[in-house]
C-alpha cells in the first residue's frame, strides 16, 4: 500500500484533520506510527462505537500500531459507575469483548489501561510541566472532555487534572496521532499546544463525527447533543434485541427536513458506510419497495418529501438490525462479561 492510498483510507469519514500536511509527512517517513484512542469504561457500549471501531481498523491496515487506552482513573475521578474502580475494571473487560465484537480483534491493538501508566513518576514530571505552560482557565474550557460545565469544576478539584491527564497520556504513550470524536477535540488541542511550547513531539489530531441521540434537540451544539450511555433510550446499545432496535427507533425524533435529523445521521454515518445500499420494504399501497444506494439520494428524496419519516425510520431499522447481528451472536455466545456489566448497573440503579 502506497502513501496515498495510506493517506486515504486514513482520512475517510473524517470530520477534521490536524493537519493534512503533518499526516501525509508522518506516513511518508513513518511505515509503522503510534495511534491511540482513550475511553472512559463508564457504562454499556452504544451504536456510535462503530464509527470509532471502523476509523480504528481503518488505522490498522494502514499500518498503524494501535492503543485502545482504557482509562479508569478518569473515570474514577468522572464519578463513573459509583466511583469505584472494580466497577470500571469490570466494565473495561466488557469493554474489550465490544472492541472484538465490531470488529477489531485483540491481537490487532493493545489494550492499556490509565492505572498501567500512572504509577511511572514520568508520567507526573510530564503532567507538571505540561500543567505549567497551560492556563487554568484553558483547563477549565476542556472539562466540556468530560460531560461537565467550567463551573462544575469548582465542586471536586480531583476534576481540574482531568484535562491535564488526557493531555498528559499522549505524550507518556509516545503516540503520533490522537483520534478521537469531535468531543476530544479540545483535549487533542491543549496537547498540540503543549508541545509547541516544551518542544514536544505534537501528535496530530483525528477527529470522526458524533452520532446524535435519538431524543434530538441541542441544535447547536453537537456534543451536548451526542448520544449517552447514560440515557439508554437515546441511542442503540449495540447489543440490543431486534425488538429493542425496533421500539427506540420508532420513538426517536424524526423531523421532515434532513438537518438535525438523527435517523438521517445513523443513515448517513452507520448505514451507508457499512452498506452499499438500503432497501424499504414499503407496502405496495404506499408507493412500493425503495432502494437508496448513496445517502445523497437518500437525503434528496427525504427533503423532497418523497420519502415518509416513517419509511426512513423502517429502512434504518432494518439495516442497523441486520449490521448488529454479528454483534448479538458474539454475546450469545460470551456473554460472562456482558452479565457482569449488567449486574454493576443493577447495583448501582441503573
Amino acid at each position: 500500500m502506497d502513501v496515498e492510498q495510506r493517506y486515504q483510507l486514513v482520512t475517510r469519514n473524517l470530520e477534521e484533520i490536524v493537519t493534512e500536511d503533518e499526516l501525509r509527512e508522518l506516513l511518508a517517513t513513518n511505515e509503522s506510527p503510534r495511534a491511540y484512542i482513550g475511553f472512559e469504561p463508564s457504562g454499556l457500549v452504544h451504536i456510535g462505537w462503530i464509527v470509532c471501531v471502523t476509523k480504528m481498523r481503518d488505522l490498522v491496515d494502514a499500518g498503524f500500531e494501535f492503543v485502545v487506552f482504557l482509562a479508569d482513573w478518569h473515570a474514577y475521578i468522572n464519578d463513573k459507575l459509583g466511583a469505584d474502580l472494580d466497577n470500571i475494571k469490570v466494565c473495561a473487560e466488557y469493554m474489550k469483548d465490544c472492541f472484538e465484537a465490531l470488529g477489531l480483534p485483540r491481537d490487532r491493538a493493545r489494550f492499556l489501561f490509565a492505572s498501567d501508566i500512572l504509577d511511572e513518576v514520568d508520567y507526573w514530571e510530564r503532567l507538571i510541566r505540561l500543567a505549567k505552560v497551560t492556563s487554568l482557565s484553558r483547563v477549565k474550557r476542556g472539562m466540556t472532555i468530560m460531560g461537565r460545565s467550567e463551573d462544575e469544576a469548582e465542586v471536586d478539584s480531583s476534576k481540574v487534572m482531568y484535562p491535564l491527564m488526557q493531555a498528559t497520556d499522549i505524550f507518556a504513550m509516545d503516540v503520533d496521532v490522537a483520534y478521537g470524536g469531535m468531543d476530544q477535540r479540545r483535549a487533542h488541542m491543549l496537547a498540540r499546544d503543549a508541545a509547541d511550547r516544551l518542544g514536544w513531539k505534537k501528535p496530530i489530531a483525528l477527529h470522526t463525527p458524533l452520532l446524535p441521540g435519538l431524543r434530538g434537540g441541542h441544535r447547536m451544539d453537537p456534543i451536548a447533543a451526542k448520544m449517552s450511555k447514560s440515557d439508554p433510550d437515546s441511542g442503540i446499545m449495540i447489543h440490543d434485541s431486534p425488538g429493542d432496535i425496533k421500539r427506540k427507533i420508532k420513538k426517536a425524533y424524526c423531523p421532515p427536513e434532513v438537518e438535525d435529523n438523527p435517523i438521517i445521521e445513523l443513515a448517513r454515518h452507520i448505514v451507508f458506510v457499512h452498506r452499499d445500499e438500503m432497501v424499504i420494504d414499503r407496502p405496495e399501497k404506499f408507493g412500493g419497495p425503495l432502494r437508496f444506494e448513496s445517502i445523497e439520494r437518500l437525503m434528496e428524496a427525504y427533503a423532497a418529501g418523497d420519502l415518509h419519516p416513517m419509511d426512513l425510520k423502517n429502512g434504518v431499522r432494518d439495516t442497523l438490525v441486520d449490521i448488529l447481528e454479528p454483534v448479538r451472536l458474539y454475546f450469545e455466545q460470551k456473554p460472562d462479561n456482558l452479565i457482569a456489566m449488567r449486574a454493576v448497573l443493577d447495583r448501582l440503579g441503573r
